[in-house]
């Protein structure tokens, strides 16, 4: 970037004397003055990102190089002697290699963060399944104390028949139980039925206290998950701060790394063939990117026909369709994949590096390799970045405590942004095989108050079919 008192003819002037710098002309086509948005981009650079972690990781690069960066005067002024070309040299190679390093670290602590998300966000799931299975058993066994209680009235009831004692009979038939409790309490006071019938009353005793010790676990176990919900969430909002991060140092990387690479040409004396490089290279980067727009802009297109074809032609069926039709509910299979594993426990499976889990949180659709993931409810993108085992992870809230979590999208394969509003059916990313994946394929999963629930259900209840 030009200094502000540098003029174009002060710039010729230089290069024409040294013949080691481009024109001014050439320096307003190939390096066009820097807008307010790269500047931020490049005010980011440094090393800001290393104390979000507390210091687990030790420093990777120094930050003074995001601080100063050489102007086209500065090279022309060093090419003029050895001592200061030489240090000019040094400083660039430098800045270059700063650059990459702080992408390098920024990605590190970004994977960090998102695999500690991870680990938080399972460790919240299998508490909720934990609390819900102690809570189930409590009531099991809340159950078999009635049950235990009742047959042991019924032995009560036959003793009568058979010339028992009236007076605890009419003891034990006085009013009505509410409970095992009421039940226990009056036949506890039959000596003669507890007598000819201990392993029935046992039985009861036992299945009531049973019962309140697993209702007091439950009751632990779902302060526990709360608690882990928070940690979940908590780590989430750091590794997605640790990916934007990360983003924008490779933002800032891309920005300013090739000028400083054709200033060190310049110095080294190769300035001319480097600028005629660039400057092709930029035609044929634009060219590109116009390529890819406008394949972008075909294929989003066909998508919309698609899909428009498939709505009017009956796609409110309870099938779903393929991936990205939109249903009368509103709502859309992510999916055109077949399932290869559904949701719930499941045999683990041990590949080179690591082991699956023993209950898979959602379900798998695998569609091959780079297929398209679709958003399958409107909604807004809480989180896009690496999710530890998920590899990289999208997660939609779609409002009212419902949310939607997909994952294993393959490198480069986000479509969209943190705050973005997604429609249903919209195409989000593209299947892929990151995280601990055994195949291309997507890991969808369905929350309801941020709490797993099983997709199959959750969607069929809307009309598709996953």
């Amino acid at each position: 970037m030009q200094p502000d008192n540098v003029t174009a003819k002060t710039l010729t002037d230089a290069a024409d004397e040294c013949g080691c710098a481009p024109s001014a002309a050439e320096q307003r086509r190939l390096w066009p003055a820097m807008n307010r948005r790269s500047a931020l981009g490049l005010g980011v650079l440094g090393f800001a990102a290393l104390s979000a972690v507390g210091g687990t990781i030790g420093p990777l690069v120094s930050p003074a190089y995001a601080a100063d960066y050489p102007s086209w005067d500065d090279v022309v002024a060093a090419k003029n002697n050895e001592q200061a070309k030489a240090a000019e040299v040094t400083r660039i190679q430098g800045l270059i290699a700063g650059l990459e390093a702080d992408v390098a670290a920024k990605n590190q602590i970004a994977q960090q963060l998102g695999d500690e998300f991870y680990v938080a966000q399972q460790a919240y799931f299998d508490a909720a399944l934990r609390a819900d299975q102690l809570q189930q058993q409590a009531d099991a066994q809340a159950a078999a104390a009635v049950d235990a209680a009742n047959k042991a009235g019924r032995v009560a009831a036959q003793l009568y028949r058979n010339g028992g004692d009236d007076t605890s009979l009419e003891l034990f038939f006085a009013g009505s139980a509410t409970s095992a409790d009421d039940l226990l309490a009056r036949l506890g006071t039959m000596d003669k039925l507890v007598q000819r019938n201990q392993d029935v009353y046992a039985q009861a005793v036992t299945a009531r206290d049973s019962a309140q010790s697993l209702s007091d676990q439950a009751a632990v176990q779902r302060t526990e998950r709360d608690r882990l919900q928070k940690v979940a969430e908590e780590k989430m909002i750091a590794a997605q701060k640790a990916a934007d991060e990360a983003q924008a140092a490779l933002d800032a990387q891309n920005a300013k790394r090739g000028e400083l690479e054709a200033q060190l040409a310049a110095l080294q004396d190769t300035v001319a063939k480097t600028v005629a490089d660039y400057e092709e290279g930029e035609r044929v980067r634009k060219a590109a990117e116009e390529a890819a727009r406008a394949a972008a802009a075909a294929a989003a297109k066909a998508e919309a026909d698609r899909l428009a074809q498939q709505n009017n032609g009956g796609g409110g069926g309870g099938g779903g369709g393929g991936g990205g039709g939109v249903v009368g509910s509103g709502w859309a299979r992510p999916s055109s994949g077949w399932r290869s594993s559904g949701y719930g426990p499941r045999t683990v499976q041990c590949g080179n590096s690591y082991c699956s889990s023993g209950f898979h949180h959602g379900v798998d659709l695998a569609a091959g390799c780079s297929s398209g993931i679709y958003a399958a409810s409107a909604g807004r993108v809480v989180y896009a970045g690496p999710n530890g085992g998920y590899g990289n992870y999208i997660k939609i809230d779609h409002g009212g405590g419902i949310g939607s979590g997909y994952g294993h999208i393959r490198n480069g394969g986000i479509f969209v942004g943190v705050g973005q509003w997604v429609g249903a059916g919209q195409l989000i990313a593209s299947e892929g095989n990151t995280g601990n994946s055994f195949g291309c394929h997507l890991h969808f999963e369905t929350y309801v108050n941020g709490r797993d629930v099983n997709p199959i259900y959750f969607m069929a209840d809307r009309g598709i079919s996953v």
